[in-house]
């Protein structure tokens, strides 16, 4: 395995914080890595250097003589007016032919490939960089949060794009459910040091806590020995009987030594708003139509979120996630039907249209002081502000001086020192690291209020979410399955559409379609190879009928409430391979009518 990149005694500092301490590591063909690390450890710092965009105070990255870089770059690469494809044909020398059929594993075509790139979104302008990516053939690719902003549909197809990736991957991502999908190795950086495992990256978070523990352990026996041996050296070095034993044991004493664990980097510890819980609904829409005087996003709105609820609200890019959170909130105004909020209700809003209006002229601190609930003491505003990164000076710095990612930070913090019972949230996972995701995580878990929210990070949405609502084709439903069911629904329509796209490319041209008169066996023969399809559909539709009906004899005679919500769950899992198996058996039996 050739290796591609050899990064050795690597230091690097801006002023007193240590980036990179004397780091090594080493990148090799084919593998795919996952670099993680805390917010400021130093990642992007490092893709930097790797791009020779930036030095290393000290030591050296070695490149192999055939590496190819790939970057998926964050800024828009694009000429005004420009087609997608004329952009491919642009960045990459290659023919208009070549550039539609790479163009094709994204999904990219008819309008999306010949229109103006501007009008894409964010997620598809993405793939068109992907796109791009493949055509120059890299043999290394750099990713830094390539999930940010992406819908679920698109993260789902890069996804499928790097498994199928022949090459190396970095990928930079506090989202853990992609890096889990896609890299098989982890990279961690910190303090300075750079650790490298072979192991998906939940298997090396556990590593690292086990090792720490390990050491934990091992130093409380030594300090016990030590105490023991320093006791016995005590009573025994001026008796001239045993002062040869003391002495012994005084060199065994020198050789105990302690493992130097390093300090704990801050851990974020957050805490929910304490509410008093309340029943019934929260939210009721009727005969909602939302969206803008010239374009209406969806109407016939109907829908009710119960107190107590954690809403995700799902679905693609443009498809109007955000218009809905800023109708309910009363920020953008309902085309049609109304909003009502229930009895006592109160509203905390986090999203890109708050966060940019914070008050210039207070300090950090100040800010926080002034959102915080009634007896919130100074040590909770201060705890809350170190689990956001607002530690020591930081906490005095003036709101004017705070970069995009810092007042998004700062938001969220100060609604979470409020006493509001109902938090809407549009993406609270963007800016944060992934201990302080998974830490907000566990503090919406614990909340006793209402939450609705949006999120493109999957693990977070699996462990946050009790009940999903769906913004697709002009309507918002009410999903019925839970957020699992609904990554796999998603998953199976791209996998559709790969198997369709792929078909397509293999089509023979017409100058070679079998001729009229050609022998009828091979029909015939395909005609037995269709039926034995249809009994083994027959059977599997037959077992998921037999285990659905299992679960749903076990759901009616449960009392359990944790396993009626396992069943139902399972339940759910299940009519989707079933729809699917069902819907095939009858193309299949519509084809034999058809040959008959």
């Amino acid at each position: 395995m050739a290796s591609l990149l050899q990064i050795t005694k690597a230091s690097k500092s801006y002023g007193d914080q240590v980036l990179l301490d004397c780091a090594d590591a080493t990148l090799s063909d084919n593998v795919k890595v996952g670099f993680v690390g805390r917010n400021g450890a130093g990642k992007s710092t490092l893709l930097r250097i790797l791009l020779g965009e930036e030095e290393l105070d000290s030591g050296e990255v070695v490149r192999h003589p055939g590496l190819r870089l790939g970057y998926l770059r964050q800024h828009d690469p694009f000429l005004p007016g420009e087609t997608a494809l004329e952009f491919l044909m642009r960045d990459s020398d290659q023919p208009d032919w070549k550039c539609g059929e790479v163009a094709g594993q994204f999904e990219l075509k008819g309008s999306y490939l010949d229109g103006p790139i501007a009008k894409l979104s964010g997620g598809w302008q993405t793939r068109v960089k992907l796109a791009a990516l493949l055509l120059h053939e890299p043999n290394l690719l750099l990713l830094d949060e390539p999930t940010n902003f992406l819908d679920l549909r698109t993260q789902i197809l890069l996804e499928h794009f790097l498994k199928g990736f022949r090459a190396a991957c970095l990928i930079v991502s506090h989202d853990r459910a992609f890096l889990g999908s896609t890299c098989d190795h982890t990279l961690g950086l910190a303090r300075g040091k750079l650790t490298t495992f072979p192991g998906k990256v939940d298997a090396y978070l556990e590593f690292q806590r086990e090792k720490r523990h390990h050491e934990e352990r091992s130093n409380v026996a030594i300090l016990a020995k030590r105490r023991h041996l320093e006791d016995f050296i005590a009573r025994n070095k001026a008796r001239a009987s045993t002062a040869a034993l003391a002495q012994s044991k005084s060199k065994q004493l020198e050789r105990l030594e302690l493992t130097e664990i390093a300090s704990d980097e801050p851990t974020a510890k957050i805490r929910p708003p304490r509410v008093e819980p309340r029943k019934g609904s929260a939210l009721r829409c009727r005969d909602l139509a939302i969206g803008y005087p010239e374009r209406q996003i969806a109407a016939n709105v109907h829908l009710e979120i119960d107190h107590g609820s954690r809403a995700a609200i799902v679905g693609d890019n443009g498809q109007g996630k955000t218009t809905f959170l800023r109708t309910v909130v009363d920020s953008l105004k309902p085309l049609a039907g109304e909003v009502r909020w229930g009895y006592g209700c109160k509203i905390g809003v986090y999203a890109q249209h708050v966060y940019t209006s914070l008050p210039e002229d207070q300090t950090v601190h100040a800010y926080l002081r002034e959102q915080a609930a009634r007896g919130k003491k100074e040590q909770e505003i201060l705890d809350l502000a170190g689990a956001f990164l607002f530690r020591g000076s930081h906490a005095k710095k003036p709101v004017s001086v705070l970069s995009g990612g810092e007042r998004a930070r700062l938001c969220l913090a100060g609604l979470l020192l409020s006493d509001y019972n109902v938090l809407i949230l549009d993406e609270p996972g963007n800016h944060l690291d992934v201990d302080t995701v998974e830490a907000l995580a566990e503090a919406l878990l614990e909340y006793e209020g209402t939450v609705i929210f949006t999120s493109h990070d999957r693990h977070f949405m699996k462990r946050v979410a009790t009940c999903i609502v769906e913004v697709r084709d002009g309507r918002v439903t009410n999903y019925s399955g839970d957020y699992e069911s609904y990554v796999y629904v998603v998953n199976k329509e791209i996998e559709a559409g790969e198997r369709e796209a792929a078909a397509e490319r293999t089509k023979l041209p017409p100058a070679v379609v079998k001729p009229a008169g050609a022998p009828a066996r091979a029909a015939r023969r395909n005609e037995r190879d269709v039926r034995k399809e249809i009994k083994s559909l027959e059977k599997t539709i037959a077992q998921l009928d037999e285990q659905i009906r299992t679960l749903n004899s076990q759901l009616l005679e449960t009392t359990d409430a944790v396993e009626a919500l396992r069943l139902h769950n399972e339940i759910s899992t299940l009519t989707g391979p079933l729809a699917e198996a069902e819907d095939r058996w009858c193309r299949l039996q519509e084809e034999i009518e058809g040959t008959a």
